[in-house]
């Protein structure tokens, strides 16, 4: 049958597809005969030409994989002894390395252990003089090491000794190579007992690395995998060697004449490292190093032929306003010298390095240099070459984005230039036009209400680009804007809705394919409108843009089209969640089908598996070990994938659809109930899903699952609404505290806090009724403030730092911080007590004068968010008492910060304090007893000198606070008249409801105040012109109600006093 099966085989190289058919109909046969193993056999250890042993071994992996469990003991043994005869007898490098995936097929089954053979080989191998034997021998080794390395972990200190060797043979670099991949292969399953051995490595492999370069770039690139495993299983290794691994990764970087890719994974990785032991990189000095190879790298001027699109356009005509913000220069020294040099390119460089800084470096830039940098970047705005005004226009868009809400304090400034600037490009420049209202769209979203003398400009400049524009990419780009003027506009935007939504209209009814970006924007402005523009005018249209999303998913297969309509769903069902209900069903089951859906997921396989139909074809027709092939096959084998991809569209759509799935679950209450069990179930698989915003869209929509069974429950307090909700929680926070400790995207974990902090406040109680569950949520908080959970690990080699406390952890600690006074309201007070006296020191630990404004902002806050939890629970008033003494001098010393918004947070604290001890801070042992003296003291010394309003605003409520505590203990006729002459608020109108409280209590306990009832009036009557205090017909949010409270309590005063002072005249 072997002679045979070489003709077939060799047939099937000839170049005429009527041979290869034919063939291939042969071979289909010839694999229904049970001989065709020894027959494989055959032909892999005895054609004479190379190509037909390769497709040999070829097709008898894909049979020992598929088959394995069906060929006898005996076949078993002879195969093995056949596949190392035949490997140690081949001379052609292609067909060994078949060889050697055969044998890494055969040693998922038989392990090393039930294979003495295979480990005597090896070892002879490669530890051979010859160094051709010891490159084959270490081929094999990396190929079954790959294929099973946990099989091979007691033999993991004899390897690494190996690899002490090999990694010296510098004049072999294939056997470095492959030295190298074996290692990668071992690094997740490496234990304690290698470290030693690992870290001792280290400096020979950056050796290795380095000869590797000179001889085989590709394979000296896929052997620096090797770094990105280390960081991911165990950075520890590399930590004392982080300085020489840095090194090394600049020079590749650095160098030129190396490819792009090899360039790009070096500077990957010192990006990784930075991010994963950013204070061991500071500490060991590297900082400067980086930055002066990055710069000459970042300020490049690109190869011929490969500029960006707006690189090539002509500069002429395209000059902007060179107005300018009026502020002091940019004193970055590395920055300077590109932005002062005649080299575009290099200007651009530094532009672009202010730019990334915007998103690293927030904090420092907003409170040390914003005015300075600003300039830098509008003053490159009006530069001669394009190039340099599209990178001002990108960092623009940055400093909008994260240097919020800071940067919109310079509206004034920005706007016109801003809006000169776009009435000056030339449409044609597509790529240049598209920065411009990047920039712009950026900048003008957080402006809120400041918008509106802009309004009418920006919305004629919009409207003109959507009817005029004969570009369809200038169209999406105004659809985008009207999005996020949208956001910052909201109802202001009224008068120019009737345009725009019949603009909309018409895009997503076109059915060309060209018109689909266009489709998809106007989608996602049209869920911004539905959420901005008021209920009252969206409304009318919920039930007509449901209907358009359906027709839409139902015509079009496009996965970035489907995840806007799911936002559109989302957002529709926050303004009329009855327009849903009857579409759930199609709604819910496009969004499951998404998340089930592998569409978009590619894998790349290491060769052609030209005979891969053949095997899958070979069953027996009769259905005869049909179990035992499935259950052979029940794990999948990816021996033969190299890795997959997944498109971006895809991923997108399967993060949309977990976010939308949750809005919609709690907006649509009741009427979602059927399809809660199924949208739990699939979400809950995304949680494991390999990218970081599936995973945290996931937690999110859990989250939202719970808070939606809890309204449904208190809306029908039944038993079976209240057990449902308990099995939810008792699944979904559980996975919470897993994922706080195990995931390793701060991202995540953040957003994970979100999703927790949303299920607490909802449920309050109802969370933490299982035994234990209150300790387990406070203790993960409190690894998060000590920095001991597994995404902010530093591999217990650097103390903390606090001056070098990473923003994205400080943004983690404040997440999880939240948690804490959610937890005091919660549960009775001395519950809570233990919990809340071991979390208490790492909050008042960040108040420090030398802690970054932002620790000390987020410890006093914390602190006086918990001290107004407790106003409102049992024992509440005796707990907030005990912990007075400590937390008094903390927010004393933050009263008197330098910084308005810590200043802020620490008022807001003395008043809780106040309210919440009442009368036991007021009247403390003699030693404490001038609390309330002193507190009004610290006041009115504030309200002299203090120009915030915010600031201004909470000195108010805090003073109120004081006063509805304890009356006696405030002196009325000196606090009243300078409490009334700072009213109405200006900035923080949540605390109308305690201002307006406190008044009312004074008038109708203390007629004495009918001598303020002027500006009383006066204030009250500003509130009750306020437009969002109006009384309407819908209570939509918890904020509406609570604005509606305000109203009420101001209209109560309001009329009260103004028939008192009518009477009095």
């Amino acid at each position: 049958m072997s002679e045979e099966l070489e003709k077939i085989l060799l047939q099937l190289t000839q170049p005429d597809n009527a041979v290869i058919q034919q063939a291939t109909a042969q071979l289909k046969q010839a694999f229904k005969d049970p001989a065709i193993i020894p027959a494989l056999c055959a032909v892999m250890t005895g054609s004479q030409n190379p190509q037909i042993r390769q497709s040999a071994a070829v097709m008898l992996r894909m049979r020992v994989k598929k088959h394995w469990k069906k060929i006898s003991p005996d076949h078993r043994e002879s195969l093995k002894a056949v596949v190392l005869q035949a490997f140690t007898q081949e001379s052609v490098h292609v067909v060994r390395h078949s060889l050697s995936q055969l044998s890494a097929v055969m040693v998922k089954h038989e392990t090393p252990d039930r294979w003495p053979a295979l480990l005597e080989l090896l070892n002879q191998s490669t530890k051979s003089n010859n160094p051709q034997d010891r490159q084959v021998g270490l081929l094999l080794l990396s190929k079954v090491v790959e294929s099973n390395p946990e099989a091979f972990k007691p033999h993991y200190r004899q390897l690494l000794q190996l690899f002490g060797t090999v990694l010296q043979d510098l004049n072999n670099p294939p056997a470095l190579y492959y030295c190298i991949l074996t290692l990668t292969a071992m690094t997740p399953y490496t234990g304690s007992e290698e470290m030693n051995l690992m870290r001792s490595l280290i400096p020979n492999l950056i050796v290795a690395l380095k000869h590797l370069l000179k001889a085989d770039q590709d394979q000296a690139s896929e052997a620096m995998e090797v770094f990105d495993e280390l960081m991911e299983s165990e950075v520890s290794i590399i930590v004392p060697h982080i300085a020489e691994i840095v090194r090394f990764c600049l020079e590749v970087g650095a160098d030129t004449t190396l490819s792009d890719s090899l360039r790009v994974k070096a500077l990957s990785c010192i990006a990784s490292l930075i991010r994963l032991k950013s204070k061991t990189v500071l500490k060991h000095k590297l900082l400067n190093p980086i930055l002066q190879t990055i710069f000459p790298v970042l300020s490049a001027a690109p190869p011929p032929g490969e500029e960006d699109p707006e690189d090539e356009e002509n500069d002429s005509g395209d000059q902007s306003d060179s107005e300018n913000p009026k502020h002091c220069a940019a004193q970055m020294p590395l920055t300077q010298a590109c932005l002062a040099s005649e080299n575009p390119y290099e200007r651009k460089g530094g532009i672009m390095c202010l730019a990334v800084l915007a998103e690293g470096c927030a904090d420092h830039i907003r409170t040390k240099m914003l005015s300075s940098v600003l300039q830098t970047v509008c003053r490159s705005l009006s530069d001669s070459n394009q190039v340099v005004r599209s990178a001002g226009l990108f960092a623009l868009g940055q400093f909008s984005e994260y240097l919020q809400p800071d940067v919109s304090k310079y509206c004034d400034e920005l706007m016109p230039l801003l809006l000169g600037y776009l009435s000056s490009l030339n449409e044609a420049k597509v790529g240049h036009v598209t920065k411009a209202f990047y920039a712009l769209e950026n900048f003008m979203e957080n402006l809120g209400s400041d918008i509106a003398p802009y309004l009418p400009t920006l919305m004629d400049t919009m409207l003109s680009a959507l009817n005029n524009a004969s570009s369809l990419k200038i169209k999406e780009l105004a659809v985008s804007a009207i999005g996020a003027i949208a956001n910052a506009a909201k109802e202001l935007l009224v008068p120019y809705f009737p345009p725009v939504i019949e603009s909309l209209k018409g895009f997503l009814t076109a059915t060309t394919e060209e018109m689909r970006p266009l489709q998809t924007q106007a989608l996602d402005t049209l869920s911004v409108l539905a959420r901005t523009i008021g209920n009252d005018v969206f409304s009318p249209l919920a039930a007509e843009c449901v209907q358009l999303g359906l027709n839409l998913t139902d015509t079009i297969d496009d996965p970035d089209l489907r995840r806007c309509t799911y936002s559109l769903y989302s957002a529709v069902s926050t303004v009329s969640p009855d327009c849903l209900t009857p579409h759930l069903t199609a709604i819910t089951t496009v969004m499951l089908l998404a998340l089930k859906s592998t569409e978009g997921v590619t894998a790349h396989l290491e060769e052609d598996k030209t005979f891969v139909l053949l095997d899958d074809d070979d069953e027996d027709e009769d259905g005869k070990d049909g179990d035992a092939v499935l259950e052979d096959e029940a794990e999948p084998d990816i021996h033969d994938v190299a890795g997959f991809s997944v498109e971006n569209a895809y991923i997108d759509e399967k993060e949309d659809a977990c976010d939308a799935l949750g809005e919609i679950a709690f907006n649509t209450g009741a009427a979602f109930q059927p399809f809660l069990e199924s949208s739990f179930q699939q979400v809950y698989e995304m949680k494991d899903f390999p990218h970081e915003d599936v995973r945290r869209a996931a937690f999110a929509a859990m989250g939202q699952f719970c808070r939606a069974q809890h309204k449904v429950w208190k809306e029908n307090p039944t038993e079976a609404n209240h057990l449902a909700l308990q099995k939810l929680l008792d699944i979904v926070l559980p996975c919470f505290l897993e994922a706080v400790r195990t995931e390793r995207e701060r991202q995540v974990v953040m957003g994970v806090f979100e999703a927790m902090n949303s299920v607490l406040k909802s449920c309050q109680g109802e969370a933490l009724k299982s035994p234990g569950r209150l300790q387990e949520i406070s203790h993960v908080i409190r690894d998060v403030l000590k920095k001991k959970t597994l995404c902010q690990d530093s591999g217990g080699d650097e103390p903390d730092d606090d001056d070098q406390q990473a923003e994205y952890d400080a943004m983690l600690q404040e997440f999880a911080g939240e948690g804490i006074p959610l937890l005091a309201s919660a549960v009775p007070a001395d519950t809570f007590a233990p919990f809340l006296n071991d979390l208490l020191p790492l909050i008042m630990s960040k108040a420090k004068s030398s802690c970054t404004v932002a620790d000390r902002s987020f410890s006093v806050g914390t602190i006086g968010e918990v001290l107004q939890a407790l106003v409102s629970v049992s024992g509440g008033r005796g707990v907030a008492g005990r912990l007075s003494n400590r937390l008094l001098p903390v927010l004393v010393a933050g009263v008197k910060d330098s910084d308005a918004e810590v200043r802020n947070n620490s008022v807001f604290g003395l008043g809780s304090l106040a309210q919440a001890a009442g009368p036991i801070v007021a009247s403390y042992p003699a030693h404490t007893s001038l609390y309330y003296p002193m507190m009004l003291s610290l006041f009115s010394n504030l309200l002299t000198k203090e120009s915030d309003r915010r600031v201004i605003d909470n000195l108010c409520a805090a003073l109120c606070r004081m006063i509805m505590s304890n009356v006696d203990a405030v002196p009325l006729e000196q606090v009243v008249p300078a409490l009334v002459a700072r009213l109405p608020l200006q900035e923080d109108m949540e605390e109308n409801k305690t201002v307006y409280s406190c008044l009312a209590m004074l008038y109708k306990h203390n007629p004495a105040l009918v001598h303020q009832m002027k500006p009383i009036i006066a204030a009250s009557s500003q509130v009750l012109g306020t437009k969002d205090l109006d009384a309407g017909e819908h209570q939509v949010s918890e904020q509406d109600v609570s604005l509606r409270a305000d109203f009420l309590r101001a209209k109560q005063l309001f009329h009260m006093l103004y028939i008192v002072f009518y009477i009095s005249l």
